[in-house]
């Protein structure tokens, strides 16, 4: 066999390995939250729509969520305002929140919806106000024993799944900017892996795939973590092996777990076609969180 055969072979060969998960997952959910290096990079900004409609096509019925820091910082030092964190949340004042409302319900999610279209797929951008989709409340945080004020930054009290649930019968794919409503009306700016996990238990996924800088999980010995159990992961939170921006991913995938959602992974999106890589192979490319 020469090397043109014997590289075919290996095509063929993967999309045998391929088969039984396809065969598994046709007609299931997974809310995929999209961020990092592949939201930057524009190699990896086209591998990750070409896997969305890659995944759409065969049957899954993806729901993309996006968050948008670091742009939402550079657009207010253009406008003169300085970005202030408190324990990683960021301080939205009402001109902030604004801000937040223009680059990622705006500039953002219109940007992956047309990456998403410009391979063939049908996707339609939302924010939380779409069909009454995200109802937030304000976040209250205490420091100390005192109550820090963050001003627009919110947390989910209920989501209403009409809208996505309609968009997927007619073979969309929703893409969701992490903003919420509040009765009187207000926006809220919302932790996008947040957003995902409770999308991800409201429409009772499958999967919730978090697209991270790493890896994936390591131990204290900065070893890989294929697969990692839900006791183990509150192991490792409480030793500080799991820390920083970490944690709340882990907590995403833990709440999703708990209302129901299959299975968890938090992925490596500096690796083109990770998603791929990840839900159609044995190996899989991250860490797996389960029950």
């Amino acid at each position: 066999m020469n090397n043109f055969e014997q590289q075919l072979l290996e095509k063929a060969n993967i999309l045998v390995e391929a088969l039984p998960y396809i065969r598994k997952f046709y007609g299931k959910i997974f809310v995929i939250k999209y961020g990092g290096a592949a939201q930057k990079e524009l190699h990896l900004k086209d591998a990750f729509a070409k896997d969305i409609v890659l995944l759409n096509f065969i049957g899954i019925k993806p729901i993309v969520v996006h968050g948008g820091g670091p742009k939402i910082s550079e657009m207010m030092k253009k406008l003169g305002k300085e970005p202030q964190f408190i324990h990683g949340h960021r301080v939205t004042d009402r001109e902030t929140m604004e801000i937040v409302e223009m680059i990622l319900g705006g500039v953002i999610n219109k940007e992956i919806v047309q990456l998403i279209n410009s391979h063939g797929g049908k996707s339609i951008g939302l924010t939380g106000k779409d069909g009454n989709l995200l109802r937030a409340i304000k976040k209250r945080l205490k420091i100390n024993e005192e109550e820090t004020d963050l001003g627009y930054v919110g947390e989910i009290e209920q989501v209403s799944t009409e809208i996505l649930e309609s968009l997927q019968k007619d073979s969309f794919i929703p893409v969701v900017a992490p903003i919420g409503f509040d009765k009187n009306g207000n926006s809220y700016n919302i932790n996008a892996d947040t957003v995902a996990s409770n999308i991800a238990v409201s429409m009772q996924a499958e999967k919730l795939i978090l697209l991270t800088d790493v890896k994936g999980i390591s131990d204290d010995s900065g070893n890989h973590i294929p697969t990692l159990k839900v006791e183990d992961a509150l192991r490792l939170i409480s030793e500080n092996t799991i820390s920083g921006g970490m944690i709340p991913k882990v907590y995403a995938c833990l709440n999703a777990l708990k209302g129901g959602v299959k299975k968890t992974h938090i992925i490596d999106g500096r690796v083109p076609h990770s998603l791929l890589l990840e839900i159609f192979t044995k190996k899989g490319i991250g860490t797996e969180i389960i029950l």
